[in-house]
């Protein structure tokens, strides 16, 4: 995902955001025939899960970086066990050239260890040689169904302070969105507030309806799910009989990205990567 500044027309900027957006991909059984559906050399998030594991998300980043793609794993405070834990994921990024990882809290009702949150983790993480350029944090414009907004707001502003501290580049990656009009809103509130890390726009990539509810349900997008839930009549009507379509939200939004930082694009493919990427070829041949 480029982090060069951003084109002045907003007609380039989408181009810019399409060309280098990050593909998710979920560590399971068909993920291996997926890889293969990737744009040459992109950058690519790998999800964890409590029923997969940190094992399985490192298992599916090797394979990743093998393919040449570039990895970004996604690593879990609630499934680390303890600063042992912490410093052999260091080594793992070290030891695999990573250059970003994405932390979350991580879905588990009860953490394994030490970190209930990312905040603890991300303390302990900073600490160990790990060897990264950036690293990437959560955060909520719908907000988040488990947590109270406060909270979630304070953390996403400590998590920023402490990646000041050590001199590490971050930026923040958002829930799946839906509605522009509440993500402007809680963009500007945020950059009102203070916080100045670079965001990532979170939209679904290509997936049908039923795909969407039962695996967002499954994944644990809580948040993103409820708001679909809730609004499904509005939301739904962004789709088409082919599936949702990601340009209904990210040719408005682009129109927000110099305004609202929005330095990238994040997919979320529930693994139908082959139609993702064929959208994105497609939007990227349209806007010249």
């Amino acid at each position: 995902m480029s982090t060069s500044p951003l084109p002045t027309t907003n007609g380039a900027v989408q181009r810019h955001l399409v060309a280098g957006a990050r593909y998710e991909l979920i560590p399971l059984k068909n993920v291996d025939a997926q890889i293969a559906h990737l744009p040459p050399g992109c950058s690519v998030s790998i999800t964890c899960s409590p029923a997969k594991g940190l094992g399985a998300t490192l298992e599916l980043t090797s394979k990743v970086l093998d393919a040449g793609h570039v990895a970004v794993p996604h690593f879990s405070a609630r499934l680390t066990e303890d600063r042992a834990h912490v410093r052999r994921l260091a080594e793992y990024c070290r030891s695999h050239g990573l250059t970003e990882v994405f932390l979350v809290a991580g879905d588990a009702p009860e953490p394994v260890g030490a970190y209930d949150g990312v905040v603890a983790f991300l303390r302990d993480f900073l600490d160990a040689d790990h060897g990264l350029a950036r690293i990437g944090v959560t955060a909520y414009p719908d907000g988040h169904a488990l947590i109270d907004p406060t909270v979630v707001h304070e953390a996403l502003h400590m998590k920023q302070a402490l990646l000041a501290e050590a001199g590490i580049a971050g930026f923040a990656s958002t829930q799946m969105c839906f509605d522009v009009a509440q993500w402007r809103r809680w963009a500007i509130a945020e950059r009102a507030a203070g916080f100045a890390l670079p965001l990532h726009l979170g939209v679904p990539g290509v997936i049908d309806r039923a795909k969407l509810l039962t695996m967002g349900a499954r994944l644990g997008i809580g948040s993103s799910m409820r708001f679909v839930k809730k609004n499904s009549g509005t939301i739904f009507k962004l789709f088409s009989p082919t599936g949702y379509d990601p340009t209904k939200i990210v040719g408005p939004m682009s129109k927000a990205a110099r305004e609202l930082g929005i330095e990238g694009l994040h997919l979320f493919t529930f693994n139908n990567v082959e139609a993702t990427a064929a959208w994105q070829r497609t939007q990227l041949a349209r806007l010249g």
